[in-house]
């Protein structure tokens, strides 16, 4: 089978290569020439580990390329996946005019049947939008099928989530389009991924409640932290205990300074401002908004306070710029709302990220940065660790502490043990703990 993914950002560039590699002939279509002819040399405009390797293995065989030429790759390609950004309107709407452009596009260059697969995310309803139009542009004279093909994709573990996800979940209201993408995921079927076929608009909210409900844990341990705080309660005993109960299950109570990234801070928004257009009410998950817009500002007073309540005029060494690990991202990224709030009350911040400095400063971080993080340490009167980099997990402390003007380290990911630290002599403060 041969496919076309059209937009080559995270989900268009990964998805492209990741069915390449299922053995898939993929046309990745960009407008960007000159990403397009980056692409060709193998130059990987994002930070996702093991990307450029997939990328290059799979144009050396032939199976993914790269072009502009978007008439071309919806005459040569039976289905074809829009994965183009949805970024957030004024009002916490997805805009959808991206999406919308393409699929008038394809509608405008189609000559036979094609399976339009909408990846992107998007609200309930989008593929209707986009077979009324393809019908309207068409005029009914040609068939075709539009599908709904969610992504849930992590950042720095995207490979691995394609590879072998948890489920995929294909929307289609005609049976041919389903048997279709059903066969092109058939590679899955030898480690029994679960395939969950159903109408798209099920398949379009399925994103956004899944998305949603991980927020929702976020900010629900994020408030038990704060509780246990001043209760003298580890939030990590707590979080356990829940999470060994099947029900909630551990994964994403990690207390921290709140979610960030290209997706739960979007996709909690687009789904109240969804709920307001259907008439419905959404207060959890307007409440977990609520509790993470806040956080930012709540991690800045606990820095203050370990620094003892002022820090005009005292240097911060900041661990971390992007919003997790693994990635160069930093939109709505917690650490760069946590420097620039310290900056905003006197501090000089001096940040090093392993791969994310460069899309700081373009992305709104005003502070300085350093070459490793024992240059962000040398003479600043406190550390802060703000995403959870591997090799912040076990920094050389006895050097850090020489470095440090004061022993004083604020631990945003809870990376180290509080005894551990004290025993050093750090006055350590964490979240929860």
């Amino acid at each position: 089978m041969n496919i076309a993914v059209i937009g080559t950002g995270y989900v268009g560039l990964v998805s492209g290569a990741c069915f390449a590699e299922f053995g898939t002939h993929v046309t990745c279509v960009d407008n960007d020439a000159s990403k397009v002819e980056a692409l060709r040399r193998g130059e990987i405009p994002i930070y996702e580990p093991g990307l450029d390797q997939l990328v290059t293995r799979n144009v050396a065989a032939g199976r993914l390329n790269f072009t502009t030429d978007l008439a071309a790759a919806v005459r040569e390609n039976l289905a074809l996946f829009i994965c183009v950004g949805t970024p957030q309107d004024p009002h916490g709407r997805a805009d959808l005019s991206s999406v919308m452009a393409v699929a008038k596009s394809i509608a405008q260059e189609m000559e036979g049947y094609k399976v339009i697969v909408v990846k992107s995310t998007v609200p309930v309803g989008t593929g209707d939008r986009v077979e009324a139009l393809v019908r309207e542009i068409t005029k009914g004279k040609i068939p075709f099928s539009v599908a709904s093909n969610p992504e849930f994709l992590r950042e720095g573990a995207a490979i691995e989530d394609f590879m072998r996800p948890n489920r995929v979940v294909i929307g289609t209201e005609d049976e041919q389009a389903r048997a279709i993408l059903v066969d092109l995921y058939r590679p899955l079927y030898l480690i029994e991924t679960p395939i969950l076929a159903t109408r798209r608009r099920a398949s379009e909210l399925i994103k956004y409640a899944s998305n949603a409900f991980l927020a929702v844990k976020v900010s629900y341990i994020n408030e038990m932290a704060d509780l246990c705080e001043k209760a003298g309660v580890d939030v990590h005993e707590v979080a356990r205990g829940m999470g060994l109960d099947n029900r909630i299950g551990g994964k994403f109570l990690h207390p921290g300074p709140g979610y960030g990234g290209s997706c739960f801070p979007k996709d909690t928004r687009a789904i109240l401002a969804t709920a307001e257009e259907f008439g419905a009410k959404l207060e959890i998950i307007a409440a977990a908004v609520a509790v993470n817009d806040h956080r930012p500002a709540r991690m800045v007073e606990k820095i203050k306070a370990a620094m003892g309540g002022d820090v005009k005029g005292k240097t911060v060494a900041l661990l971390g710029l992007a919003f997790k690990p693994n990635t160069d991202d930093v939109r709505e990224s917690p650490a760069i709302e946590i420097a620039n709030g310290l900056i905003a009350a006197g501090a000089t911040i001096r940040a090093y990220d392993p791969e994310a400095m460069a899309t700081a400063k373009a992305g709104g971080y005003r502070g300085e940065t350093c070459p490793d993080e024992y240059a962000a340490c040398q003479g600043a009167d406190a550390l802060v660790l703000a995403t959870e980099w591997n090799q912040f997990r076990n920094l050389d402390l006895k050097r850090v502490q020489g470095l440090l003007t004061t022993p004083t380290v604020v631990d945003l990911r809870n990376v180290y043990k509080p005894a551990d630290m004290k025993k050093l002599g750090f006055d350590y403060t964490a979240v929860g703990r």
